[in-house]
């Protein structure tokens, strides 16, 4: 292990970490944990999954991307839920798949890319969530 791999998975957790403080401050139940973890795990994953291909241990390492991207699909779905007639979750469900791709391009060292998606989710999370409850909802109190 190198000082960049340190740095790759120092860095996920951070940007992770961004998401999930948001997530946090909003008293989501999947927080600043939560999103640490997402992004740490797919990053891990990613930069193993680089270095079992570059030492020819497997041919072709985008199955395990793929699987990644599946894998948030199912603990997404674990997220999401009916209730009194409205489905919820569906935006934390959303947030950790992204959490997962930005771990992902850090494992692959796609590193701007990585901070601008972050920054991106931030903006949907906190921008676009006010304009929701200000242009669609008419007045509803509820948070997104």
């Amino acid at each position: 292990m190198n000082i960049e791999t340190i740095c790759q998975l120092l860095l996920a957790t951070i940007l992770g970490a961004i998401i999930g403080g948001e997530r946090e401050m909003k008293k989501r139940e999947a927080g600043l944990q939560t999103y640490s973890l997402v992004a740490l795990g797919s990053s891990l994953i990613t930069v193993i999954a680089l270095f079992l291909d570059k030492e020819g241990i497997i041919s072709d390492p985008s199955p395990i991307f793929l699987a990644i991207a599946l894998g948030m699909g199912f603990i997404g779905a674990g997220t999401i839920f009916r209730r009194e007639g409205k489905v919820e979750g569906l935006t934390t469900a959303a947030g950790l798949w992204v959490t997962a791709a930005i771990g992902l391009a850090v494992g692959v060292k796609l590193y701007i890319l990585a901070g601008l998606t972050t920054f991106l989710a931030l903006l949907i999370f906190l921008g676009f969530g006010f304009l929701e409850n200000k242009l669609f909802k008419k007045g509803s109190q509820e948070t997104p």
